[in-house]
Parts: C-alpha cells; sequence; structure tokens
C-alpha cells in the first residue's frame, strides 16, 4: 500500500532517479509541468538522474536532448542500460576483454569507455553484449545466436518488449532477446529494469545514500525499484492509466503516487480507512460487490475547495489493490469517471509538512 511522508520527498531522499519516456519526455516534447519539477527539486537540493533502458543513444545525445526540452543536463547525468551492461561485462571479464556488441552507438561507446574491446559478431571474444540498435543487421543477429547457443556468454542491456517512436509503438530490443533466446535455449543477465544493475550503476555515478525510482511504469520502473530495495514514485503521465493500476500485483506496487513531477516536492498522505471506505482529501473509495466505486466527501477543512487529482488516484490505488489482495481478482473499473490530469498539478496535493 502507499506510505505517508510528512515532509516533501526532495527532503526525505537525496536522489531522484528519472525514468526518461513518459515522466520527462513524450517523443520529442516534454512533459508538461517536467521541466518545473525538475528545477524545484535540484533547488531543494536534490540530486537528478536520468537513467534509461534505451542502449542505441549516448548520454552525450540524451543530455543534449532534455536540454533543448527546457530540462538542462549534462552527459553525467544521464545513465542508461548499456553503461550498467558495460559495468556487467567488465567486473566479469575485466579491462581489456574482446566483447561481441550487437548494437547502436551507446552500446559501442559505453563498452570503450567501460576498458573493454567491442568488436563484430565474428570476431574472436569472451561474450557478447546486445542492445537496441536501428542499423543492426540479421547476418549479425544469426551469427550471434549461434555463438550464444554454443557457449558464448550474454549480456543484453535490456528487456523492453515495446518502445515509442514516431510513427506509433514497435518492437524494442525484447523482442530480439526473446529470439535470441528461443533459439539458444539461453537467458541472458540483463542490465536494465526491471533488474538492478541500471539502478545500482546509478546510485555509483551519481551519489546519494537515499534513492528515489520515479517512473511512469509498473513493469519496469517500480518493479525494478522493488527489486533492487528502493522506494519509488509513480507518475500518470506516461504509460499507466486506471486499469494498469487496479490490476498491479503487490510486487508492482509504488511507495507513492503523484499525477506528475510535482509530486516530488510535496509531502504525501496515505489514505486512511473509515467505515469500509478509504478516504483522503476529500474523496472516498470502495469496491462494492467487486465494482470499484468513488465518492466526493467533505474535504477536510469543508471550504468547497476543488478535491486533488491525485489523492483521487490515491484512495482508487489503495481500495483496488486491498480488494485485489482480498479477492485475487481486480476491481471492475467500469463507468468510473476519471479525473484529467493534464490540468491537475500535484501543488494542491501538499500536506502540512
Amino acid at each position: 500500500m502507499l506510505v505517508t511522508s510528512s515532509a516533501p520527498l526532495t527532503r526525505a531522499y537525496d536522489l531522484a532517479m528519472l525514468d526518461l519516456d513518459g515522466v520527462v519526455y513524450v517523443g520529442p516534447h516534454a512533459v508538461d509541468g517536467a521541466a518545473e519539477g525538475i528545477a524545484a527539486a535540484r533547488e531543494a537540493g536534490m540530486r537528478v538522474a536520468f537513467i534509461t533502458n534505451n542502449a542505441a543513444r549516448s548520454p552525450d545525445a540524451v543530455a543534449a536532448h532534455l536540454t533543448e526540452l527546457g530540462v538542462p543536463a549534462q552527459a553525467h547525468d544521464v545513465v542508461t542500460s548499456a553503461q550498467a551492461a558495460a559495468r556487467l561485462a567488465r567486473d566479469r571479464w575485466g579491462a581489456g576483454a574482446r566483447v561481441v556488441a550487437v548494437g547502436g552507438p551507446g552500446l559501442w561507446t559505453a563498452l570503450r569507455e567501460a576498458g573493454l574491446e567491442p568488436v563484430g559478431a565474428a570476431d574472436e571474444a569472451v561474450a557478447v553484449v546486445t542492445g537496441y540498435g536501428p542499423d543492426v543487421v540479421w547476418h549479425d543477429l544469426t551469427r550471434v545466436a549461434v555463438r550464444i547457443r554454443d557457449g558464448l556468454p550474454w549480456v543484453a542491456s535490456n528487456t523492453d518488449y515495446s518502445m515509442p517512436t514516431a510513427y506509433g509503438v514497435a518492437p524494442g530490443h525484447g523482442v530480439q532477446v526473446e529470439m535470441l533466446s528461443r533459439f539458444s535455449a539461453v537467458t541472458p543477465d540483463v542490465a536494465g529494469k526491471p533488474e538492478r544493475p541500471l539502478l545500482d550503476e546509478t546510485v555509483r555515478r551519481i551519489g546519494g545514500e537515499r534513492p528515489l525510482m520515479v517512473g511512469d511504469r509498473l513493469d519496469t520502473d517500480i518493479e525494478g525499484a522493488r527489486k533492487a530495495g528502493f522506494d519509488s514514485l509513480l507518475v500518470l503521465t506516461g504509460v499507466t492509466g486506471l486499469a494498469e493500476l487496479v490490476a498491479a500485483r503487490d510486487e508492482l506496487r509504488p511507495t507513492y503516487l503523484a499525477t506528475d513531477l510535482g509530486g516530488l516536492c510535496v509531502a504525501h498522505q496515505a489514505p486512511e480507512r473509515r467505515d469500509g471506505a478509504w478516504v483522503l482529501g476529500g474523496w472516498s473509495a470502495t469496491c462494492d460487490g467487486g465494482r470499484l466505486v468513488v465518492r466526493r466527501v467533505a474535504a477536510g477543512g469543508g471550504d468547497g475547495a476543488e478535491p486533488a487529482a491525485g489523492d483521487w488516484w490515491r484512495v482508487v490505488a489503495t481500495a483496488a489493490w486491498s480488494h485485489l489482495d482480498a479477492t485475487g481478482e481486480p476491481a471492475d473499473v467500469t463507468g468510473v469517471d476519471v479525473p484529467d490530469v493534464a490540468d491537475a498539478g500535484e501543488g494542491a496535493d501538499a500536506v502540512d509538512a
């Protein structure tokens, strides 16, 4: 269940590890309010790292894109799954090791910076490291598939099954990983979320003793935080909607939930159980006969102010998860009127700290 933080998250944690797509930007455009939320977190003294499962782009390219969107960033603020994969390979096979690299420029750069020697698919090597690359050719994949089957150790940058593109959602590196794995009957060591190497690499590079993972995906960002033992903040500016949220199993549930990155700069109150319902900030939620029911209630103070959208999502999540744990079935959300989060920042969600 969700957790209460009496202090703003910028004071409770000293490092925010921000997923990119769906949190900071969506394709070529910044998420509304993201730049302001990140600037406020930095002003409050919080370290900010930008982490991504995308192994194709270099940290320099990612930082340049962020800066263009109004989020100032340097290459050292960015940590990629390619860098985490390179760390895995370096720790296992040592500096100077020759490894087959199948992926984009970001993967080759990360391997070189880690002190490894990336080589082609047919060259002598002690291991293979794969990552997404738009120009990877079938000949290299087939050669690597045979070598993996015949015993060459394999590290994969990530297993994301899909990725956003300018022309719609497209197959991600996870599709390639699945193909190689099915052919070779080998499961790779994975560096990216939801596995923990990327998060560990971020803390190693950026620093911080109290890290907070911030993401929009339950099955990578939040599950990855849970596996690493880190607290997490789910924001609703990306792929997670009502259906995904109410069906989230325990290992996919965040510590905190907010409509956007403004949630970093406020305190968080968890819903309370009252008379069989979960209540917070002017909203009440129950599951009646398996159906989710959300009602307006008198907000604290009774001043008639519009209840915060963030509190709506928090009571809904808590009621739905309680029902899921008790029955094993997700709540029926048919007919539930979802508030528009696009116009609902987190400023009204603060509690007196």
